[in-house]
């Protein structure tokens, strides 16, 4: 079929923004919509018709319309498809397809609007300075996880006095905004533990001092930079019912305790040896992750690059599927939350312009996976389960279970490429700031 392709326009909208304009003959595309409906004749049935002896006029009013958008579709596909492989553009998304004004009795005409992928020189990293930190594990650090080990399987005992911090409580709640209950403002029977930040400071402060049975009002300001927009900086008003109130009770490291962490026979030693060992892992892994985090800042520093919409907005969408599972997991109804794209907007950005930074990287220095680096991935992995050579064969049972240790070592190896370009320094870090623990 006769398709015509202008050549590329400049950016329209953006620096990465292309515009073709294509046109297809109208003759062609009758003759290719009379095929199409010759052929679909000989398969269609009809009542009273035998197979391949229904009137052709039946058959153009039946399917005519479908068959002449998909012939339209195709011939603009494959044209466009063919302008943009001669120009050797590298799409980014799908192609914008938008009519044109009726210009010409012989051909229909339209324009393609999209974006590509940048083009870019990898910027100079000399000069950036990487701060590799560095942890002993030992007998303090050791201490340390079992405690924290213990205050996670705390227990709550009922308690008649008034609530205080580290407690756990019970409540009911409805917060009002100019007088109307608000999304998201209210639960029943909901729990949180006091002083853990779970709750907005101010209405844990509301709580604290208040007894089982005891209800009190209270007014409140959200932060300004409260996550949900139109609450952010504005004042409220909550009214609490606390329903119980639970004082900690923190187990004693014994037999049970051991066996509660998956240790069958209670084996105190065995426990501390076992914790000791996931302790190493742990930390490894986030020494190796700060590193990482910096390497990923040196790079967005030094290639300011221009990134598709398209892109940006793809990785919004996975990103807020992420989270609505997230939450889902964790009991909460999102319908009750619901979710705007811009609160997703800078991480998709960063995580996009990385993907394309890496790529970058990879492509120039042939930085794939090695199988070795892959295997020892997976290997250490599968320590932290009970039968780790089970969950190493499951792993190499099929090959596609493998991408996220292959995505892993790809990464590690661009990291270890930006170390050789940039100046290192050791750093001290304490036990509590490598693991997030708070003050």
């Amino acid at each position: 079929m006769e398709t015509n392709a202008a050549n590329i326009d400049s950016p329209a909208v953006n620096a990465l923004e292309r515009r073709i304009d294509l046109s297809v003959a109208i003759a062609e595309l009758d003759r290719e919509v009379e095929q199409r409906l010759k052929r679909l004749a000989k398969n269609m049935k009809m009542p009273g018709f035998r197979p391949g002896k229904i009137p052709a006029g039946m058959v153009r009013q039946q399917h005519g319309e479908q068959a002449r958008r998909e012939a339209l579709s195709e011939a603009v596909g494959h044209q466009f498809s063919e302008a943009v492989l001669a120009q050797k553009l590298r799409v980014a998304g799908s192609p914008r397809i938008e009519p044109k004004d009726a210009g010409s009795a012989t051909h229909i005409e339209f324009a393609a609007v999209f974006e590509v992928y940048p083009e870019f020189t990898l910027g100079d990293l000399a000069g950036v300075v990487i701060e590799r930190p560095v942890l002993e594990v030992g007998p303090d650090e050791i201490a340390g996880t079992i405690d924290i080990l213990r205050r996670q399987r705390v227990r709550y005992e009922p308690v008649d006095r008034a609530a205080a911090t580290a407690d756990r409580v019970s409540i009911d709640f409805l917060g009002k905004k100019d007088g109307e209950p608000f999304a998201g403002g209210q639960g029943k029977d909901y729990r949180f533990v006091l002083g853990e930040g779970k709750m907005l400071a101010d209405f844990e402060s509301a709580v604290i001092g208040t007894a089982a049975g005891e209800s009190k009002s209270f007014g409140m300001t959200f932060p300004a930079e409260y996550f949900a927009k139109d609450l952010a900086g504005q004042s409220v008003t909550f009214e609490v019912t606390v329903k119980e109130v639970g004082e900690p009770v923190v187990p004693e490291v014994d037999a049970d305790f051991a066996k509660a962490l998956g240790v069958e026979d209670g084996d105190i030693g065995k426990m501390r040896a076992e914790i000791e060992a996931n302790l190493r892992r742990e930390v490894k892994k986030r020494l190796q992750a700060r590193i990482t985090g910096q390497v990923m800042d040196a790079l967005l520093a030094a290639n300011p690059i221009d990134v598709p919409g398209a892109l940006i907005a793809r990785e919004i969408e996975r990103l807020m599927q992420v989270a609505r599972q997230d939450m889902e997991q964790r009991g909460m109804k999102v319908k009750d939350l619901p979710m705007q794209p811009e609160w997703f907007a800078d991480q998709a950005r960063r995580r996009v312009s990385l993907g394309l930074i890496l790529a970058e990287i990879v492509r120039l220095n042939d930085l794939r996976p090695k199988p070795e680096q892959v295997r020892a991935m997976v290997e250490e992995a599968a320590q932290s389960y009970e039968h780790p050579e089970e969950i190493v064969r499951w792993y190499y049972a099929q090959a596609d279970r493998l991408s996220e240790f292959e995505g892993a070592a790809v990464e590690d190896s661009v990291v270890d490429w930006v170390l050789t370009k940039v100046q290192w320094v050791e750093k001290q870090i304490p036990f509590g700031e490598l693991m997030g623990q708070k003050s």
